[in-house]
């Protein structure tokens, strides 16, 4: 689903469309396969419910896992989808997928600036 792109990201390219909840979200069997794959250490008990962060356009988003998104979809609020360029949802666009150590980073701005990226 994503490939290696950069020091900091790995690319994807998943379907956009709206979503009235309050986060990003994406297929949860989905969402806790990337985590295993790409976030997971390998070491002791880890949580694959973790969101992951993804760049859309300019937009961070923390992602979380839900069972009722369809596969290969990325499910955007709408008032985060208004700001980004998908203008006929559900649009195939490019995704970027923070690696493990940049997300962790982006994780804790978050929860510094409490509205980033949700």
């Amino acid at each position: 689903m994503f490939t290696q792109f950069s020091k900091g990201y790995y690319l994807g390219r998943l379907y956009v469309e709206p979503h009235d909840g309050e986060h990003a979200v994406l297929r949860r069997d989905q969402h806790e396969r990337v985590n295993q794959e790409l976030y997971a250490t390998g070491e002791g008990v880890e949580r694959l419910d973790s969101p992951l962060v993804m760049k859309l356009d300019q937009q961070h988003l923390s992602v979380h896992g839900d069972d009722g998104v369809p596969e290969g979809t990325l499910a955007v609020p709408d008032d985060l989808l208004e700001s980004t360029s998908v203008e006929n949802p559900p649009e195939l666009k490019a995704v970027l997928l923070a690696k493990a150590d940049r997300a962790a980073q982006l994780l804790q701005y978050q929860a510094d600036h409490p509205g980033f990226g949700t």
